[in-house]
């Protein structure tokens, strides 16, 4: 199997994980988006809490040249964690809701 290939499936379980959780509070619902073309996933929440509507992105993950860069990670303990825990290397992890100055300080891939 190919590097991508393998990503792709430990991103899609780690979502899926994450989608099955029940949402806080609120008629919320998550809706996960996986384009493998594109080799974008992302965790949706959509709903309402209370007389609020809730729209937003909770999880985006995007693979880009054999690294795993994570954009947005709403999540309580961080999804990294579980991309380690799945057996990908630090240096392959891009922290990409730090700046390049903030990765350098970060165990992580800079880019």
């Amino acid at each position: 199997m190919d590097t991508t290939n393998k990503y792709q499936k430990i991103i899609e379980k780690i979502i899926e994980n994450y989608a099955q959780l029940r949402y806080a509070h609120g008629e919320v619902e998550k809706q996960t988006v996986f384009d493998r073309e594109q080799n974008q996933y992302l965790l949706m929440i959509v709903g309402k809490d209370g007389n609020k509507m809730v729209h937003g992105c909770l999880i985006h993950i995007e693979i880009v040249k054999n690294k795993i860069w994570i954009h947005r990670d709403g999540t309580e303990d961080g999804v990294a964690g579980d991309i380690l825990t799945a057996g990908i290397p630090k240096e392959n992890i891009v922290l990409g809701f730090y700046s390049p100055e903030q990765r350098k300080i970060t165990d992580f891939a800079i880019c």
